[in-house]
Protein backbone atom coordinates (compact mmCIF):
# COMPACT_ATOMS: atom_id res chain seq x y z
CA UNK A 1 0.00 0.00 0.00
CA UNK A 2 1.50 3.32 -1.09
CA UNK A 3 -0.16 6.73 -1.04
CA UNK A 4 1.18 10.29 -1.21
CA UNK A 5 1.48 10.10 2.61
CA UNK A 6 3.08 6.64 2.53
CA UNK A 7 5.71 6.22 -0.14
CA UNK A 8 7.81 3.22 -1.12
CA UNK A 9 10.62 4.80 0.91
CA UNK A 10 8.37 4.89 3.98
CA UNK A 11 7.43 1.26 3.47
CA UNK A 12 11.05 0.25 3.08
CA UNK A 13 11.83 2.04 6.34
CA UNK A 14 9.03 0.17 8.16
CA UNK A 15 10.31 -3.15 6.79
CA UNK A 16 13.90 -2.23 7.66
CA UNK A 17 12.89 -1.70 11.30
CA UNK A 18 11.14 -5.09 11.31
CA UNK A 19 14.17 -6.79 9.74
CA UNK A 20 16.40 -5.23 12.40
CA UNK A 21 14.39 -7.16 15.00
CA UNK A 22 14.77 -10.41 13.08
CA UNK A 23 11.33 -10.72 11.49
CA UNK A 24 9.96 -10.90 7.96
CA UNK A 25 7.25 -8.63 6.54
CA UNK A 26 4.77 -11.50 6.12
CA UNK A 27 1.66 -9.56 7.14
CA UNK A 28 0.41 -6.80 4.83
CA UNK A 29 0.84 -3.14 5.75
CA UNK A 30 -2.59 -1.67 5.09
CA UNK A 31 -3.59 0.03 8.34
CA UNK A 32 -3.47 3.82 8.29
CA UNK A 33 -2.92 5.78 11.50
CA UNK A 34 -6.70 6.10 11.89
CA UNK A 35 -7.19 2.39 11.17
CA UNK A 36 -4.69 1.46 13.85
CA UNK A 37 -6.51 3.79 16.25
CA UNK A 38 -9.85 2.30 15.21
CA UNK A 39 -8.75 -1.24 16.09
CA UNK A 40 -8.04 -0.24 19.69
CA UNK A 41 -11.01 2.13 19.87
CA UNK A 42 -13.25 -0.71 18.62
CA UNK A 43 -11.98 -3.18 21.21
CA UNK A 44 -12.38 -0.68 24.01
CA UNK A 45 -15.87 -0.06 22.60
CA UNK A 46 -17.52 2.13 25.21
CA UNK A 47 -20.87 1.03 23.74
CA UNK A 48 -20.05 -2.51 24.87
CA UNK A 49 -18.40 -2.45 28.31
CA UNK A 50 -19.81 0.97 29.17
CA UNK A 51 -23.37 -0.34 28.76
CA UNK A 52 -23.12 -4.02 29.68
CA UNK A 53 -21.24 -3.26 32.93
CA UNK A 54 -23.16 -0.09 33.81
CA UNK A 55 -24.63 -1.63 36.98
CA UNK A 56 -21.18 -1.69 38.57
CA UNK A 57 -21.68 2.04 39.06
CA UNK A 58 -25.47 2.52 39.27
CA UNK A 59 -25.83 -0.36 41.75
CA UNK A 60 -22.67 0.69 43.55
CA UNK A 61 -22.03 4.31 44.46
CA UNK A 62 -24.84 5.74 42.31
CA UNK A 63 -24.39 8.82 40.13
CA UNK A 64 -20.94 9.67 41.46
CA UNK A 65 -19.76 6.33 40.09
CA UNK A 66 -20.07 7.98 36.66
CA UNK A 67 -19.58 11.65 37.50
CA UNK A 68 -16.27 11.07 39.30
CA UNK A 69 -15.59 7.33 39.15
CA UNK A 70 -15.55 7.11 35.36
CA UNK A 71 -12.90 9.82 35.09
CA UNK A 72 -10.73 8.28 37.83
CA UNK A 73 -10.91 4.82 36.26
CA UNK A 74 -10.14 6.16 32.79
CA UNK A 75 -7.06 7.93 34.13
CA UNK A 76 -5.90 4.62 35.59
CA UNK A 77 -6.09 3.06 32.10
CA UNK A 78 -4.43 6.09 30.54
CA UNK A 79 -1.33 5.68 32.73
CA UNK A 80 -0.68 2.27 31.16
CA UNK A 81 -1.32 3.50 27.61
CA UNK A 82 1.09 6.42 27.98
CA UNK A 83 3.87 4.26 29.46
CA UNK A 84 3.37 1.56 26.81
CA UNK A 85 3.41 4.13 24.01
CA UNK A 86 7.06 4.91 24.66
CA UNK A 87 8.03 1.24 24.35
CA UNK A 88 5.82 0.58 21.32
CA UNK A 89 7.60 3.29 19.35
CA UNK A 90 10.97 1.64 19.91
CA UNK A 91 9.73 -1.91 19.20
CA UNK A 92 6.84 -1.85 16.68
CA UNK A 93 6.16 -5.59 16.27
CA UNK A 94 3.10 -7.83 16.30
CA UNK A 95 2.47 -9.29 19.75
CA UNK A 96 4.29 -6.25 21.08
CA UNK A 97 3.95 -6.96 24.79
CA UNK A 98 5.62 -10.35 24.51
CA UNK A 99 8.43 -8.88 22.46
CA UNK A 100 8.95 -5.99 24.88
CA UNK A 101 8.94 -8.32 27.87
CA UNK A 102 11.68 -10.41 26.25
CA UNK A 103 13.96 -7.62 25.03
CA UNK A 104 13.71 -5.39 28.11
CA UNK A 105 13.95 -8.38 30.44
CA UNK A 106 14.79 -11.91 29.39
CA UNK A 107 13.28 -15.03 27.83
CA UNK A 108 11.44 -15.86 31.06
CA UNK A 109 9.80 -12.46 31.52
CA UNK A 110 8.82 -12.45 27.86
CA UNK A 111 7.28 -15.91 28.13
CA UNK A 112 5.25 -14.99 31.22
CA UNK A 113 4.12 -11.74 29.59
CA UNK A 114 2.99 -13.67 26.53
CA UNK A 115 0.89 -16.11 28.54
CA UNK A 116 -0.68 -13.36 30.65
CA UNK A 117 -1.61 -11.39 27.55
CA UNK A 118 -2.71 -14.41 25.55
CA UNK A 119 -5.03 -15.80 28.23
CA UNK A 120 -6.44 -12.32 28.77
CA UNK A 121 -7.12 -11.76 25.07
CA UNK A 122 -8.81 -15.12 24.47
CA UNK A 123 -11.06 -14.91 27.52
CA UNK A 124 -11.85 -11.25 26.93
CA UNK A 125 -12.91 -12.15 23.39
CA UNK A 126 -15.33 -14.65 24.90
CA UNK A 127 -16.53 -12.10 27.45
CA UNK A 128 -17.10 -9.42 24.81
CA UNK A 129 -19.23 -11.75 22.70
CA UNK A 130 -21.15 -12.94 25.78
CA UNK A 131 -21.84 -9.28 26.52
CA UNK A 132 -23.08 -8.87 22.95
CA UNK A 133 -25.39 -11.86 23.44
CA UNK A 134 -26.69 -10.44 26.74
CA UNK A 135 -27.40 -7.12 25.06
CA UNK A 136 -29.04 -8.82 22.08
CA UNK A 137 -31.41 -10.80 24.32
CA UNK A 138 -32.27 -7.76 26.41
CA UNK A 139 -32.83 -5.54 23.36
CA UNK A 140 -34.45 -7.88 20.85
CA UNK A 141 -35.17 -11.14 22.68
CA UNK A 142 -38.76 -10.32 23.71
CA UNK A 143 -39.67 -9.17 20.19
CA UNK A 144 -38.04 -12.14 18.48
CA UNK A 145 -39.17 -14.67 21.08
CA UNK A 146 -35.59 -15.67 21.90
CA UNK A 147 -34.87 -16.71 25.48
CA UNK A 148 -31.53 -16.28 27.23
CA UNK A 149 -30.79 -19.99 27.63
CA UNK A 150 -27.29 -21.45 27.63
CA UNK A 151 -28.04 -23.35 24.41
CA UNK A 152 -29.18 -20.19 22.63
CA UNK A 153 -26.16 -18.34 23.96
CA UNK A 154 -23.72 -20.93 22.62
CA UNK A 155 -25.41 -21.02 19.20
CA UNK A 156 -25.23 -17.23 19.03
CA UNK A 157 -21.55 -17.24 20.08
CA UNK A 158 -20.60 -19.87 17.51
CA UNK A 159 -22.30 -17.88 14.73
CA UNK A 160 -20.90 -14.43 15.53
CA UNK A 161 -17.41 -15.60 16.54
CA UNK A 162 -17.24 -17.68 13.36
CA UNK A 163 -18.24 -14.65 11.29
CA UNK A 164 -15.64 -12.49 13.04
CA UNK A 165 -12.97 -15.11 12.34
CA UNK A 166 -13.99 -15.46 8.69
CA UNK A 167 -13.76 -11.71 8.10
CA UNK A 168 -10.30 -11.66 9.68
CA UNK A 169 -9.34 -14.69 7.60
CA UNK A 170 -10.19 -12.86 4.37
CA UNK A 171 -7.58 -10.15 4.87
CA UNK A 172 -6.66 -7.04 6.81
CA UNK A 173 -8.16 -4.79 4.09
CA UNK A 174 -11.73 -5.92 4.82
CA UNK A 175 -11.11 -5.97 8.57
CA UNK A 176 -9.69 -2.44 8.43
CA UNK A 177 -12.72 -1.12 6.54
CA UNK A 178 -15.05 -2.57 9.15
CA UNK A 179 -13.04 -1.37 12.14
CA UNK A 180 -12.78 2.10 10.56
CA UNK A 181 -16.57 2.05 10.25
CA UNK A 182 -16.75 0.83 13.85
CA UNK A 183 -14.71 3.83 15.02
CA UNK A 184 -17.13 6.27 13.39
CA UNK A 185 -20.10 4.22 14.62
CA UNK A 186 -18.93 4.45 18.24
CA UNK A 187 -18.58 8.22 17.96
CA UNK A 188 -22.03 8.45 16.38
CA UNK A 189 -23.61 6.04 18.85
CA UNK A 190 -22.23 7.92 21.84
CA UNK A 191 -23.59 11.23 20.57
CA UNK A 192 -26.91 9.58 19.68
CA UNK A 193 -27.38 8.06 23.16
CA UNK A 194 -26.36 11.32 24.81
CA UNK A 195 -28.86 13.30 22.72
CA UNK A 196 -31.69 10.79 23.28
CA UNK A 197 -31.06 10.71 27.03
CA UNK A 198 -30.84 14.48 27.41
CA UNK A 199 -33.98 15.05 25.35
CA UNK A 200 -35.85 12.36 27.27
CA UNK A 201 -34.86 13.54 30.74
CA UNK A 202 -37.47 15.33 32.82
CA UNK A 203 -34.81 17.64 34.19
CA UNK A 204 -31.06 18.02 33.99
CA UNK A 205 -30.09 17.61 37.62
CA UNK A 206 -26.30 17.73 37.32
CA UNK A 207 -25.92 17.25 41.08
CA UNK A 208 -26.77 13.57 40.46
CA UNK A 209 -23.36 13.10 38.90
CA UNK A 210 -21.70 14.04 42.18
CA UNK A 211 -24.16 12.47 44.65
CA UNK A 212 -22.97 9.43 46.55
CA UNK A 213 -25.21 6.63 47.78
CA UNK A 214 -24.18 3.20 48.94
CA UNK A 215 -26.32 0.76 46.94
CA UNK A 216 -24.33 -2.36 47.79
CA UNK A 217 -26.30 -5.40 48.91
CA UNK A 218 -30.05 -5.62 48.39
CA UNK A 219 -30.41 -1.92 47.50
CA UNK A 220 -28.44 -2.64 44.29
CA UNK A 221 -30.08 -6.00 43.56
CA UNK A 222 -27.00 -7.84 44.78
CA UNK A 223 -24.61 -6.56 42.11
CA UNK A 224 -22.14 -5.98 44.95
CA UNK A 225 -22.29 -7.57 48.43
CA UNK A 226 -22.80 -5.14 51.32
CA UNK A 227 -19.58 -3.16 51.73
CA UNK A 228 -18.44 0.15 53.21
CA UNK A 229 -18.82 3.50 51.47
CA UNK A 230 -15.14 3.62 50.45
CA UNK A 231 -15.21 0.11 49.06
CA UNK A 232 -18.40 0.56 47.06
CA UNK A 233 -16.85 3.55 45.27
CA UNK A 234 -13.63 1.61 44.63
CA UNK A 235 -15.55 -1.36 43.23
CA UNK A 236 -17.39 1.00 40.88
CA UNK A 237 -14.04 1.91 39.33
CA UNK A 238 -14.10 -1.50 37.69
CA UNK A 239 -16.66 -0.13 35.19
CA UNK A 240 -14.22 2.25 33.47
CA UNK A 241 -11.12 0.13 34.15
CA UNK A 242 -12.69 -3.02 32.66
CA UNK A 243 -14.14 -1.02 29.76
CA UNK A 244 -11.01 0.96 28.86
CA UNK A 245 -8.72 -1.94 28.02
CA UNK A 246 -7.63 -3.55 24.77
CA UNK A 247 -5.58 -0.60 23.49
CA UNK A 248 -2.63 -2.98 23.22
CA UNK A 249 -4.30 -4.01 19.93
CA UNK A 250 -2.53 -1.08 18.30
CA UNK A 251 0.78 -2.71 19.20
CA UNK A 252 -0.37 -6.16 18.09
CA UNK A 253 -1.16 -4.80 14.62
CA UNK A 254 2.14 -2.88 14.31
CA UNK A 255 3.38 -4.98 11.41
CA UNK A 256 0.25 -4.13 9.42
CA UNK A 257 0.40 -0.39 10.19
CA UNK A 258 2.09 2.26 8.06
CA UNK A 259 4.73 4.33 9.87
CA UNK A 260 4.15 2.08 12.87
CA UNK A 261 6.80 3.62 15.11
CA UNK A 262 4.87 6.89 15.23
CA UNK A 263 1.30 5.71 14.42
CA UNK A 264 1.02 2.98 17.05
CA UNK A 265 1.92 4.96 20.21
CA UNK A 266 -0.33 7.83 19.20
CA UNK A 267 -3.21 5.43 18.49
CA UNK A 268 -2.89 3.75 21.89
CA UNK A 269 -3.02 7.00 23.82
CA UNK A 270 -5.73 8.65 21.74
CA UNK A 271 -7.99 5.57 21.79
CA UNK A 272 -8.07 5.84 25.59
CA UNK A 273 -8.60 9.61 25.63
CA UNK A 274 -11.44 9.61 23.08
CA UNK A 275 -13.08 6.60 24.74
CA UNK A 276 -12.93 8.37 28.09
CA UNK A 277 -14.46 11.59 26.73
CA UNK A 278 -17.24 10.08 24.63
CA UNK A 279 -17.99 7.47 27.28
CA UNK A 280 -18.42 10.23 29.84
CA UNK A 281 -20.68 12.12 27.44
CA UNK A 282 -23.30 9.40 27.02
CA UNK A 283 -23.00 7.86 30.50
CA UNK A 284 -23.45 11.22 32.21
CA UNK A 285 -26.47 11.91 29.99
CA UNK A 286 -27.86 8.48 30.91
CA UNK A 287 -27.58 9.29 34.63
CA UNK A 288 -29.48 12.55 34.02
CA UNK A 289 -32.26 10.63 32.22
CA UNK A 290 -32.86 8.04 34.97
CA UNK A 291 -36.24 8.64 36.62
CA UNK A 292 -35.01 7.81 40.10
CA UNK A 293 -31.58 6.63 41.25
CA UNK A 294 -32.96 4.36 43.99
CA UNK A 295 -35.21 2.58 41.49
CA UNK A 296 -32.36 2.39 38.97
CA UNK A 297 -30.07 0.72 41.51
CA UNK A 298 -32.71 -1.95 42.19
CA UNK A 299 -32.66 -2.95 38.51
CA UNK A 300 -29.13 -4.32 38.80
CA UNK A 301 -27.73 -5.45 35.45
CA UNK A 302 -30.97 -4.54 33.62
CA UNK A 303 -30.65 -0.81 34.37
CA UNK A 304 -29.94 0.30 30.78
CA UNK A 305 -33.02 -1.36 29.30
CA UNK A 306 -35.19 -0.35 32.26
CA UNK A 307 -34.28 3.33 31.91
CA UNK A 308 -34.91 3.34 28.15
CA UNK A 309 -38.26 1.58 28.67
CA UNK A 310 -39.21 4.30 31.12
CA UNK A 311 -38.22 7.29 29.02
CA UNK A 312 -37.76 6.51 25.30
CA UNK A 313 -40.34 5.66 22.62
CA UNK A 314 -40.24 2.26 20.94
CA UNK A 315 -39.01 3.24 17.46
CA UNK A 316 -36.18 5.45 18.65
CA UNK A 317 -35.25 2.97 21.35
CA UNK A 318 -34.92 0.13 18.85
CA UNK A 319 -32.75 2.27 16.59
CA UNK A 320 -30.40 3.03 19.50
CA UNK A 321 -30.26 -0.67 20.35
CA UNK A 322 -29.39 -1.56 16.75
CA UNK A 323 -26.48 0.92 16.67
CA UNK A 324 -25.13 -0.43 19.97
CA UNK A 325 -25.51 -4.05 18.83
CA UNK A 326 -23.56 -3.40 15.61
CA UNK A 327 -20.80 -1.66 17.56
CA UNK A 328 -20.57 -4.64 19.91
CA UNK A 329 -20.30 -7.11 17.02
CA UNK A 330 -17.43 -5.07 15.55
CA UNK A 331 -15.79 -4.94 18.98
CA UNK A 332 -15.50 -8.72 18.85
CA UNK A 333 -14.17 -8.53 15.29
CA UNK A 334 -11.29 -6.26 16.35
CA UNK A 335 -10.56 -8.47 19.35
CA UNK A 336 -10.12 -11.50 17.07
CA UNK A 337 -7.57 -9.42 15.14
CA UNK A 338 -5.64 -8.56 18.29
CA UNK A 339 -5.70 -12.06 19.81
CA UNK A 340 -4.66 -13.75 16.56
CA UNK A 341 -1.67 -11.45 16.08
CA UNK A 342 -0.54 -12.24 19.60
CA UNK A 343 -0.76 -15.99 18.88
CA UNK A 344 1.06 -15.49 15.56
CA UNK A 345 3.89 -13.49 17.12
CA UNK A 346 4.42 -15.86 20.04
CA UNK A 347 4.29 -18.89 17.74
CA UNK A 348 6.88 -17.68 15.23
CA UNK A 349 9.33 -17.79 18.15
CA UNK A 350 8.17 -21.30 19.09
CA UNK A 351 6.21 -20.27 22.17
CA UNK A 352 3.08 -22.40 21.67
CA UNK A 353 2.23 -26.03 20.90
CA UNK A 354 1.79 -26.31 17.14
CA UNK A 355 3.82 -23.15 16.58
CA UNK A 356 4.81 -24.06 13.04
CA UNK A 357 1.14 -24.09 11.97
CA UNK A 358 0.05 -21.15 14.12
CA UNK A 359 2.79 -18.91 12.71
CA UNK A 360 1.90 -19.62 9.07
CA UNK A 361 0.68 -16.65 7.01
CA UNK A 362 -1.67 -17.26 4.08
CA UNK A 363 -0.04 -16.17 0.79
CA UNK A 364 -3.53 -15.42 -0.57
CA UNK A 365 -4.91 -13.31 2.26
CA UNK A 366 -1.68 -12.31 4.10
CA UNK A 367 -3.29 -13.21 7.42
CA UNK A 368 -2.31 -15.77 10.11
CA UNK A 369 -5.25 -18.05 9.34
CA UNK A 370 -4.56 -20.82 11.87
CA UNK A 371 -4.00 -18.26 14.64
CA UNK A 372 -7.28 -16.51 13.81
CA UNK A 373 -9.38 -19.67 14.01
CA UNK A 374 -7.52 -20.96 17.07
CA UNK A 375 -8.21 -17.77 19.05
CA UNK A 376 -11.87 -17.84 18.02
CA UNK A 377 -12.45 -21.51 18.84
CA UNK A 378 -10.67 -21.25 22.19
CA UNK A 379 -12.80 -18.25 23.18
CA UNK A 380 -16.02 -20.17 22.50
CA UNK A 381 -14.73 -23.24 24.37
CA UNK A 382 -13.79 -21.03 27.32
CA UNK A 383 -17.31 -19.63 27.56
CA UNK A 384 -18.91 -23.05 27.27
CA UNK A 385 -16.63 -24.67 29.85
CA UNK A 386 -16.77 -21.88 32.41
CA UNK A 387 -20.53 -21.28 32.28
CA UNK A 388 -21.36 -24.87 33.24
CA UNK A 389 -19.08 -24.74 36.30
CA UNK A 390 -19.60 -22.76 39.50
CA UNK A 391 -17.21 -22.13 42.39
CA UNK A 392 -18.68 -21.53 45.85
CA UNK A 393 -21.99 -20.50 44.26
CA UNK A 394 -20.44 -18.05 41.78
CA UNK A 395 -20.19 -18.84 38.06
CA UNK A 396 -16.65 -19.78 37.07
CA UNK A 397 -17.16 -17.56 34.02
CA UNK A 398 -17.66 -14.48 36.22
CA UNK A 399 -14.58 -15.27 38.29
CA UNK A 400 -12.34 -15.99 35.31
CA UNK A 401 -13.39 -12.79 33.51
CA UNK A 402 -12.30 -10.88 36.61
CA UNK A 403 -8.99 -12.76 36.48
CA UNK A 404 -8.46 -12.05 32.80
CA UNK A 405 -8.63 -8.32 33.28
CA UNK A 406 -6.03 -8.71 36.03
CA UNK A 407 -3.94 -10.83 33.63
CA UNK A 408 -4.23 -8.23 30.86
CA UNK A 409 -3.12 -5.37 33.08
CA UNK A 410 -0.29 -7.51 34.50
CA UNK A 411 0.86 -8.16 30.92
CA UNK A 412 0.97 -4.37 30.48
CA UNK A 413 2.81 -3.87 33.77
CA UNK A 414 5.65 -6.36 33.24
CA UNK A 415 7.28 -4.63 30.23
CA UNK A 416 6.61 -1.20 31.74
CA UNK A 417 8.49 -2.09 34.93
CA UNK A 418 11.25 -3.77 32.90
CA UNK A 419 11.47 -0.62 30.80
CA UNK A 420 12.11 1.45 33.91
CA UNK A 421 15.17 -0.66 34.64
CA UNK A 422 16.32 -0.98 31.02
CA UNK A 423 16.14 2.68 29.98
CA UNK A 424 19.56 3.83 28.77
CA UNK A 425 21.15 0.38 29.09
CA UNK A 426 22.19 -1.78 26.11
CA UNK A 427 18.76 -3.43 26.31
CA UNK A 428 17.05 -0.13 25.49
CA UNK A 429 19.52 2.47 24.26
CA UNK A 430 17.55 3.71 21.26
CA UNK A 431 14.17 5.42 21.47
CA UNK A 432 11.57 5.58 18.73
CA UNK A 433 10.18 8.78 17.17
CA UNK A 434 7.52 8.95 19.92
CA UNK A 435 9.75 9.97 22.83
CA UNK A 436 8.34 11.66 25.91
CA UNK A 437 11.66 11.69 27.72
CA UNK A 438 12.86 9.69 30.69
CA UNK A 439 11.17 11.82 33.36
CA UNK A 440 7.64 11.48 31.98
CA UNK A 441 8.13 7.80 31.18
CA UNK A 442 9.24 7.10 34.75
CA UNK A 443 6.31 9.10 36.14
CA UNK A 444 3.70 7.21 34.15
CA UNK A 445 5.46 3.92 34.82
CA UNK A 446 5.24 4.47 38.56
CA UNK A 447 1.59 5.50 38.21
CA UNK A 448 0.99 2.30 36.21
CA UNK A 449 2.54 0.20 38.97
CA UNK A 450 0.38 1.88 41.62
CA UNK A 451 -2.67 1.43 39.36
CA UNK A 452 -1.87 -2.28 38.96
CA UNK A 453 -1.92 -2.71 42.72
CA UNK A 454 -5.29 -0.92 42.87
CA UNK A 455 -6.75 -3.09 40.07
CA UNK A 456 -5.55 -6.28 41.74
CA UNK A 457 -6.92 -5.34 45.16
CA UNK A 458 -10.41 -4.36 43.93
CA UNK A 459 -10.47 -7.15 41.34
CA UNK A 460 -10.30 -9.90 43.98
CA UNK A 461 -13.06 -8.56 46.21
CA UNK A 462 -16.34 -10.52 46.63
CA UNK A 463 -18.10 -11.85 44.64
CA UNK A 464 -14.81 -12.39 42.74
CA UNK A 465 -12.65 -13.34 45.74
CA UNK A 466 -11.76 -16.64 44.06
CA UNK A 467 -9.86 -14.56 41.50
CA UNK A 468 -7.03 -14.33 44.04
CA UNK A 469 -6.61 -18.10 44.20
CA UNK A 470 -6.81 -18.45 40.42
CA UNK A 471 -4.20 -15.74 39.91
CA UNK A 472 -1.82 -17.23 42.47
CA UNK A 473 -2.43 -20.69 40.99
CA UNK A 474 -1.59 -19.36 37.53
CA UNK A 475 1.78 -18.07 38.69
CA UNK A 476 2.60 -21.31 40.50
CA UNK A 477 1.70 -23.32 37.40
CA UNK A 478 3.68 -21.08 35.04
CA UNK A 479 6.72 -21.28 37.33
CA UNK A 480 6.54 -25.09 37.27
CA UNK A 481 6.13 -25.23 33.48
CA UNK A 482 8.91 -22.70 32.88
CA UNK A 483 11.54 -24.31 35.09
CA UNK A 484 10.59 -27.90 34.25
CA UNK A 485 10.15 -27.56 30.48
CA UNK A 486 10.35 -24.17 28.79
CA UNK A 487 13.53 -22.70 30.28
CA UNK A 488 15.72 -25.07 28.25
CA UNK A 489 13.47 -25.17 25.15
CA UNK A 490 12.08 -21.68 24.53
CA UNK A 491 14.62 -19.36 22.92
CA UNK A 492 12.51 -16.19 22.75
CA UNK A 493 12.75 -13.56 20.01
CA UNK A 494 15.93 -13.31 17.94
CA UNK A 495 18.63 -11.11 19.42
CA UNK A 496 22.18 -10.10 18.49
CA UNK A 497 23.96 -12.37 16.02
CA UNK A 498 20.85 -14.51 15.54
CA UNK A 499 19.15 -11.60 13.75
CA UNK A 500 21.97 -11.33 11.20
CA UNK A 501 21.90 -15.09 10.65
CA UNK A 502 18.17 -15.00 9.88
CA UNK A 503 18.31 -12.56 6.97
CA UNK A 504 18.21 -15.30 4.30
CA UNK A 505 15.23 -16.95 6.04
CA UNK A 506 13.52 -13.56 6.27
CA UNK A 507 13.90 -13.02 2.53
CA UNK A 508 12.54 -16.50 1.79
CA UNK A 509 9.53 -15.96 4.10
CA UNK A 510 8.68 -12.70 2.33
CA UNK A 511 8.97 -14.27 -1.09
CA UNK A 512 6.63 -17.06 0.02
CA UNK A 513 3.82 -14.59 0.71
CA UNK A 514 4.58 -12.32 -2.26
CA UNK A 515 6.00 -9.37 -0.31
CA UNK A 516 8.03 -7.17 -2.68
CA UNK A 517 8.40 -3.97 -0.67
CA UNK A 518 12.04 -4.36 0.30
Amino acid sequence: MTTPDYTDVDKQEDIKVLHSMGYAQELERRLSRFSNFAVSFSIICILSGGINSLAQATSGAGGIGIGIGWLVGCFVSLTFAVAMSQISSAYPTAGGLYHWGSILGNRGTGWVTAWLNLLGLITVLGAINVGTWTFFVGAFGPTLGIEGTLTNQMIFLIIITGAQALINHLGIKLTAKLTDFSGYLIFFGSILIAAVCLLSAETWDFSRLFTFHNYSGDAGNGVWPSVSNAWVFALGLLLPIYTITGYDASAHTSEETIKAASSVPRAMVMSVIWSALFGYLFLAAFILMIPNMDDAAKQGWNVFFWAFDQRVGTGLKEFVYLVVFLAQLLCGLATVTSASRMIFAFSRDGGLPGSSALSKVSPTYRTPVAAIWTASILSVLFVWGSTVVSVAGTSAYTIVVSCTVIFLFLSFTVPIVLGMAAWGTPKWDKMGPWNMGRGLFMLFSVLSLVSMILIFVIGIQPPNDWALYITVGFFILTAIVWFAFERNRFQGPPLGDIIAARQAAIKAAEQAVGETGH
